[in-house]
């Protein structure tokens, strides 16, 4: 095969008190890389707390400028269907078909009116591999607004997939050695910040993300604070 795959799991874990270091879902994951250039990621997304469960299947395509060609989402909330959503990047509009119970069918086309820095898919793989390629490192410490678009502006992306745009502060922090499960990395430190001017529902907590530092830009581990409490640590790690 001419492409180049890179698989793994990310677990989910609590720093709450009452759950310190418990098991609260999981993330598996596969980049795709692509001789031209293109990269898809599929993701299986898990999470059991808190409730209500969410399960959320995405696969994403980028071009070879690391831009938004087309994404998928399939999302379960409480073992219930929730939606299913498809987007697709034009030139400067995006287009969603989507189907729920609480919204039917639904068509939608938004006009970009401007660029925009990629798509928030909610796997927190694709929030390091967003991260990745925008280029923080030349300017350390210097909040960056990022515009996305998303399929779901809820802190968990538990809502029926629809066209919603999040306008989110990232900080490139430092680069350091860590060691997970998966093994010890050279990484790069970066922040989400969210002021509750994003886009998002509320105001987010401070979200600490590790990425590998090399063009994979996979998510090593992570953590967000306040009423959120969690962490994710990769497990396993493939590279073909």
């Amino acid at each position: 095969m001419l492409h180049r795959t890179v698989r793994g799991t990310i677990r989910y874990t609590s720093k709450k008190p009452e759950m310190l270091d418990l098991a609260r879902g999981v993330e598996h994951f596969t980049f795709t890389h692509h001789t031209d250039g293109k990269t898809t990621m599929r993701a299986h997304c898990c999470i059991e707390e808190p409730e209500p469960t969410v399960m959320r299947d995405i696969v994403y395509s980028l071009d070879e400028r690391g831009k938004p060609m087309d994404c998928h989402v399939r999302l379960t909330v409480g073992d219930q269907f929730m939606g299913s959503g498809w987007f697709r990047f034009g030139p400067d509009f995006v287009e969603c078909e989507s189907y729920g119970p609480s919204i039917g069918r639904l068509s939608q086309r938004v006009e970009l009116n401007g660029p925009i820095d990629g798509m928030g898919t909610h796997p927190v793989v694709a929030d390091g591999y967003l991260l990745s390629g925008l280029g923080l490192e030349s300017t350390p410490g210097e909040v960056r607004v990022i515009r996305v678009k998303v399929p779901s502006p809820d802190h968990r992306g538990a809502t029926p997939p629809m066209i919603a745009e999040v306008n989110i502060g990232a900080v490139f922090i430092k680069r350091e050695t860590i060691t997970v499960a998966a093994g010890t990395f050279a990484a790069r430190h970066f922040q989400f910040v969210d002021d509750g001017t994003s886009g998002m529902a509320g105001a987010h907590p401070p979200y600490d993300v590790w990425i590998t530092d090399d063009a994979d830009g996979v998510m090593l581990q992570g953590g967000v604070g306040g009423y959120m409490q969690t962490w994710y640590e990769l497990t396993a790690l493939e590279r073909n």
